[in-house]
């Protein structure tokens, strides 16, 4: 039995450490930021991806509206006066803007690559022009910081750090459910840790580039309000969930904003149109 269980431990061991190695091994420097990320993919392959993923997600959410209806088009409109006023503008990546059919889900996302998405749902909810460029200069954020393509890398080392607890964990009698379970879970935990961080730094990006395209960045408040409200009764705890509780974000950004316009946001910055018939 003791050999058996030393034989586990060190082949668990070996997996571990090779999956380690592996993700620390590969590095590229972000062609905007300038930061060092553990990232295997090009350019042009998290493009790609992007491109060959987007016709599935569209459909998983109604499909894209057609870009000649007049909420496309204004969508597509203010996402590209983000990329062409931002730090997007000279990336390596070729943004689309799409608006989703579903009228129910709250959600917005980005692929790798560039292409960007946005529901009727979430659209619907929005109050102002820049709201709308609030949203969209967060995805335009998880684009430009490769978070994607950070996820798929690490993502590869949650799976080696899975198949080590499970093979360490196996008692060889049936174990292996309960080993399974423990391996998913710190698969989820290694996961999460990063999305809460690449979603407060999505924020800080869309905050970052609303001024450069003419918009108040305070918009971002309304935008948190609304996830908040959107999300009210859902009871899931901030630990377990991806993204940042609505109300922890708000503070995050009202922090910029003291920091960057202690005396103000100047009026010069708008709201832009606004997205409600008769306000």
């Amino acid at each position: 039995m003791n050999n058996r269980f030393t034989v586990r431990i060190v082949i668990a061991i070996a997996i571990a450490l090779s999956g380690v190695v592996a993700y620390y091994a590969r590095s590229s420097v972000n062609p905007v930021t300038g930061e060092n990320q553990h990232i295997s993919l090009t350019a042009e392959q998290e493009t790609a991806l992007g491109l060959n993923a987007a016709p599935q997600m569209a459909a998983q959410m109604g499909g894209n509206v057609p870009p000649d209806d007049p909420d496309a088009a204004f969508v597509r409109a203010v996402g590209e006066r983000l990329v062409l006023k931002g730090d997007a503008s000279r990336s390596p990546y070729h943004f689309d803007f799409h608006l989703l059919n579903d009228t129910r889900t709250i959600n917005a996302f980005a692929l790798p690559g560039g292409q960007v998405f946005i529901t009727r749902g979430l659209l619907s909810r929005l109050k102002t022009e820049a709201q709308l460029a609030g949203v969209l200069g967060h995805e335009i954020g998880h684009v430009i910081n490769r978070h994607g393509a950070e996820h798929l890398s690490k993502a590869e080392l949650a799976g080696s750090l899975s198949i080590a607890v499970g093979v360490g964990a196996s008692d060889g009698r049936g174990g292996s459910q309960a080993a399974y379970a423990i391996s998913q879970v710190v698969s989820q935990m290694v996961q999460l840790k990063y999305s809460r961080s690449d979603e407060l730094e999505a924020d800080q990006y869309g905050l970052a580039t609303l001024p450069r395209a003419g918009y108040d960045p305070s918009a971002m408040l309304g935008v948190m309000e609304i996830l908040a409200k959107a999300s009210a009764g859902g009871g899931q705890p901030e630990f377990m969930s991806s993204h940042p509780h609505p109300e922890n974000r708000i503070e995050a950004i009202r922090a910029w904003l003291g920091k960057n316009y202690p005396g103000g946001v100047p009026g010069a910055l708008t709201q832009g149109r606004s997205l409600r018939a008769g306000d």
